[in-house]
């Protein structure tokens, strides 16, 4: 059974950083990519970065330049390190590990709360 656990929320001033964690119950390389989504009160979850297992990296335009996407293969974890935070950075952050094979699956955490306020 594959878990991911996020972990790292809190509250943070504007401009502060969070780094955000998504510890994998499994080998991260088991996943074809592993992803960072936010979610906040009667909105749908958006996309914040997505990282494959080639290395690459993909970004929503809103945090490019402040968020980055990164994994320690060792520890199983996938991180989000979140730089000068403002107030609409507020949300509920979850993980998300996509396999392909043998079938197309979706996993996710149970979530993180990053709440940005002064």
């Amino acid at each position: 059974q594959v878990q991911l656990v996020e972990s790292g929320g809190g509250l943070v001033q504007p401009g502060g950083s969070l780094r955000l964690s998504c510890a994998a119950s499994v080998s991260i390389f088991s996943f074809s990519a592993v992803y960072w989504y936010r979610q906040t009160p009667g909105k749908e979850r958006e996309f914040v970065a997505g990282l494959g297992s080639g290395g690459g990296t993909t970004y929503a335009d809103s945090v490019k330049g402040r968020f980055t996407i990164s994994r320690d293969n060792a520890k199983n974890t996938v991180y989000l390190q979140m730089n000068s935070l403002t107030p609409e950075d507020t949300a509920d952050y979850y993980c998300k590990a996509l396999k392909l094979v043998p079938v197309k699956y979706e996993y996710w955490g149970q979530g993180t709360q990053v709440t940005v306020s002064s």
